[in-house]
């Protein structure tokens, strides 16, 4: 996805979703974002939240790289592309490419990044934890994650983490409850 802020400086923003739960993974708010930086923030999360079996794409360029592929093969992980101008194939990301724009990006005007960061990492919050999604019965990612959720491995884990939050740094850090 991507917009301008009030100076006319474009922006990007990559968000990885979990299919299981709907969860949102990440906002990532950057003027660019290429495959590099993607596999960075897949690397965060495979620390944070461990393996993923498959991801899909969609065939936006840094998606398809060389480098996303090699990354995909050397941890073996499927990689899935839905195919172009195909988006139900994605359906749960292109609902919430409706429900973030229709929140963020329509409703407010950005000076400056870090006003994006911020009030992504909130949304994301209440998306997570807060707002009831309708394909899961009425219950919030985080709840389906904690009823229903894999468990890391073969240890039984008391906490699940539920989101991520930049700090000060700009470094992610995994909040547990």
């Amino acid at each position: 996805m991507h917009d301008r802020m009030t100076n006319g400086t474009p922006f990007r923003v990559l968000y990885i979703i979990d299919d299981f739960n709907r969860e949102v993974l990440n906002i990532t708010v950057e003027r660019s974002i290429g495959a590099k930086r993607v596999i960075r923030e897949l690397q965060q999360l495979m620390e944070w939240r461990g393996q993923p079996e498959s991801l899909r794409f969609d065939n936006g360029p840094e998606f398809i790289a060389t480098n996303i592929l090699d990354f995909c093969r050397d941890n073996e992980i499927e990689t899935l592309h839905i195919q172009p101008r195909k988006p139900n194939q994605n359906a749960y990301v292109e609902r919430f490419n409706r429900s973030y724009h229709e929140d963020i990006l329509d409703k407010y005007l950005f000076d400056n990044l870090h006003q994006v960061r911020s009030i992504s990492q909130h949304w994301q919050w209440l998306f997570n934890n807060d707002r009831p999604h309708g394909t899961l019965l009425g219950m919030t990612p985080t709840e389906v994650l904690l009823e229903y959720g894999k468990r890391i491995g073969d240890k039984q884990m008391e906490m699940f983490s539920t989101f991520q939050q930049d700090d000060d740094d700009g470094d992610f850090l995994s909040i547990f409850y």
